[in-house]
């Protein structure tokens, strides 16, 4: 059955239609004003192996999306389905989604931070490191980039910027847009933060590079010989360092 779509949904809808320049976002939606609802198989068919991506656009366009989850007819397992959300959410001035970044501005962040991966530390190819907003879009917008503010801004390799877009994603302050919330999170300030999408966890993420591949290779024999992980060894290591100190 078709859900009907609320007319300041649809007239949003059909302005991002006509205005933005985002294919991906305005071929999710023309879907959801026809059917009223998008599913993970269907994103699939349009040729998006990243449905939350795709459906991601929409949001970042200032359109509310919800998501339920259904069993899939074609592989009998559970997936999204994706429909339009409270129009009292509609975000405005965001039709067009989010600004390109100008090539200067990589420059500027790799000046600031180098060229490294901001939450593992990795050394890498600035051509592999992408620009991120420490506050997802979807709260603070572009803040910070009419001024060059690189400040709001990290580089991130792939894996990394998957990492923070599934746990923010999946953050309760999604919904609730509390930017300061934000700024204290490990995933906007790895360097300085008090929570983990709103949880009380503690992280660090450690690449071992040139000659600290000796020493990670020393860590891994000696958990191999004691049955235990490197994370265990850390750990304890850590531990004892805290209790005698």
């Amino acid at each position: 059955m078709e859900k009907p779509v609320d007319p300041r949904i649809r007239a949003i809808a059909e302005k991002v239609i006509a205005e933005a320049k985002n294919k991906r976002a305005i071929a999710v939606l023309r879907v959801l004003l026809d059917k009223g609802t998008i599913t993970t198989d269907d994103l699939n068919d349009m040729g998006y192996n990243h449905p939350p991506r795709a459906v991601g656009d929409v949001r970042d366009a200032g359109i509310p999306i919800e998501t339920g989850n259904i069993t899939s007819e074609r592989t009998g397992r559970r997936m999204a389905i994706y429909s339009f959300g409270d129009p009292d959410k509609i975000q405005e001035g965001r039709i067009g989604g989010r600004s390109a970044f100008p090539k200067k501005f990589k420059a500027a962040l790799i000046k600031r931070y180098g060229s490294i991966d901001c939450i593992t530390g990795a050394s890498l190819d600035e051509r592999v490191l992408q620009i991120d907003h420490r506050i997802p879009y979807r709260i603070a917008g572009d803040a910070g980039l009419t001024d060059h503010n690189v400040e709001e801004y990290m580089l991130l390799d792939a894996s990394s910027q998957r990492a923070k877009s599934w746990s923010c994603e999946h953050c309760p302050n999604m919904h609730a847009r509390d930017a300061q919330a934000c700024r204290s999170c490990y995933w906007a300030f790895p360097e300085d933060y008090r929570h983990i999408a709103l949880q009380d966890v503690r992280r660090v993420d450690i690449t071992w590079q040139g000659r600290d591949v000796a020493v990670y290779d020393t860590i891994k024999a000696l958990a191999d010989r004691s049955g235990v992980t490197v994370r265990d060894i850390l750990l304890e290591l850590a531990r004892q360092k805290v209790s005698s100190s």
